[in-house]
């Protein structure tokens, strides 16, 4: 694959766009791809082949700089949209060993449960966000007013077509609310969606390959400019196969517009860690960049 990601943006004077980022400069190709949507089903059988015809397409088109997207979203300034539009987002529970044990340590029953999940043959899907309510980079995510215990959940997330092919790779952010989740297993929908609890972007890589990438997912929280919590995890320590979690997620359930699964996390704070409003959540994967969202309570 070429050094290029898929991205999706947002002008004043020209509203939602679709580009190829290449370097320090994003080329215009929404003349050309109308939205993640047709993108996804026009790689149907043809996923390589489809992401060779956007770079050879780019080549000719508008550009923007990078660097003119960062700011905060708002109708009157450039600034980054999260790179799905009318995919369904999920997310896979409890896939690596270190989320087992935090589950095991906030669940207030013990937490067999979640011992049970990462050793069954049938991994936990859950379903996280449809794609308008999803919160691209620079935004804000949210943790509840209900909530006292709240983290990022740092995930790799994989941006799937309709045939249940990967297509490419993006950051997630699974915002999730542990003292509700610890109350009670059951309670996990109101845990982990509710309003911007969900982040994707900024952009997508290029992926034609069911075998998880050689990757590090880092997050950095910093709180009045100062570092409080950091972690990094390689991607090797996903428990479970790309292939499965994909099969599982196809199975009596079709995506029509394409799909996007959060593929676990593996970085989780102590017992004594919880989000604030202010907080700045940054997470990096190697080979894609950085995910960056300030903390607001919804």
């Amino acid at each position: 694959m070429k050094e290029a990601y898929l991205v999706r943006y947002y002008l004043p004077e020209a509203g939602v766009r679709i580009g190829i980022q290449m370097n320090n400069v994003i080329h215009d190709i929404t003349d050309s791809a109308r939205s993640i949507a047709s993108l996804l089903i026009n790689s149907i059988g043809r996923v390589q082949e489809s992401w060779d015809q956007l770079f050879d397409i780019s080549q000719s088109m508008k550009t923007v700089s990078v660097d003119d997207l960062n700011n905060y979203p708002h109708s009157e300034v450039p600034h980054w949209l999260p790179p799905v539009d009318h995919q369904d987002v999920w997310a896979s529970g409890v896939t690596y060993e270190r989320s087992r044990e935090a589950r095991q340590e906030e669940a207030v029953d013990g937490g067999d449960v979640y011992t049970r999940v990462y050793s069954a043959k049938r991994p936990e899907l859950f379903f996280k966000a449809r794609g308008e309510r999803v919160v691209g980079h620079l935004d804000y995510v949210g943790i509840r007013t209900d909530s006292d215990w709240n983290v990022p959940e740092p995930e790799l997330a994989l941006v799937i077509n309709p045939a249940m092919e990967v297509v490419g790779l993006t950051i997630g952010n699974d915002m999730s609310s542990r003292s509700i989740e610890g109350e009670n297993p059951l309670y996990l929908p109101q845990a982990k969606i509710y309003d911007a609890s969900c982040a994707l972007g900024p952009v997508i890589l290029p992926w034609h390959d069911n075998k998880w990438p050689s990757m590090t997912i880092t997050v950095e929280i910093e709180r009045a400019q100062h570092t409080v919590f950091k972690n990094s995890i390689p991607t090797e320590r996903i428990h479970r196969s790309m292939d499965e979690l994909v099969d599982y997620l196809g199975r009596s359930n079709k995506h029509p517009h394409g799909v996007v699964l959060l593929t676990g996390t593996g970085i989780v704070p102590s017992l004594d860690f919880s989000l604030k409003a202010g907080d700045t959540i940054s997470i990096t994967v190697t080979s894609i960049g950085t995910l960056t969202n300030t903390v607001q309570v919804v």
